[in-house]
């Protein structure tokens, strides 16, 4: 009786490679959604930060306080 390549792998104790290839994608879905997560992270500081700024410090790079709060309200995918 001969055995495919898949009964082999298992009985190695080798997981089958379409396995591979699914936990592979998945590696690469979750780098993905977390590099966008860490973006949208950084986007809500620094609107954070404008709000945290003085009106001069706001003036200084051409924004007005009404700006600032409006770029502090806009969704994080924007």
């Amino acid at each position: 009786m001969r055995t495919d390549h898949a009964a082999a792998q298992r009985l190695a104790g080798q997981p089958p490679a379409h396995t591979e290839t699914i936990l592979q994608a998945l590696h690469v879905q979750c780098s993905a959604a977390a590099r966008w997560i860490s973006r949208q992270m950084e986007k809500r500081r620094s609107r954070l930060a404008l709000l945290e700024m003085t009106d001069e410090q706001l003036k200084d790079i051409g924004l007005s306080r009404g700006e600032a709060y409006s770029e502090f309200r806009r969704r994080s995918w924007d």
